[in-house]
């Protein structure tokens, strides 16, 4: 069983910035590879960002490509998703998710653990 406890969101201006913080706990000596969903009202929950298990591999929707960066630390037990340039587009609830595997893939269902999520609001 893994953990994860979201942390960062809060209220930002549009073309502001925001770091999610995600922090594992558990069997994180497994190999998991980790991503960000969001979910905004009236939609279904979408990919963001995944990474691999070793960090060496990172995706993005194209919506945020070239706007939010993921990570991860060598431990692999805190994972962050920052995020610039934001637009009010962007507000959602934003979950951290890991699935057993070395790489990160977009579909919610092959995620085996969630965070209770983040709200990011970002304001016109």
């Amino acid at each position: 069983q893994v953990q994860l406890v979201e942390s960062g969101g809060g209220l930002v201006q549009a073309g502001g910035s925001l770091r999610l913080s995600c922090q594992a706990s558990g069997r994180t000596f497994s190999r998991y590879a980790m991503a960000w969903f969001r979910q905004s009202l009236k939609k279904e929950r979408e990919f963001v960002a995944g990474i691999s298990w070793s960090g060496s591999s990172t995706y993005y929707a194209d919506s945020v490509k070239g706007r939010f960066t993921i990570s991860r630390d060598g431990a692999k037990i805190t994972g962050w998703l920052q995020m610039n340039s934001l637009k009010p587009e962007d507000t959602a609830v934003y979950y951290c998710a890991a699935r057993a595997a070395s790489y990160a893939r977009v579909e919610v269902d092959n995620y085996d653990y969630w965070g209770q999520g983040t709200q990011v609001t970002v304001s016109s």
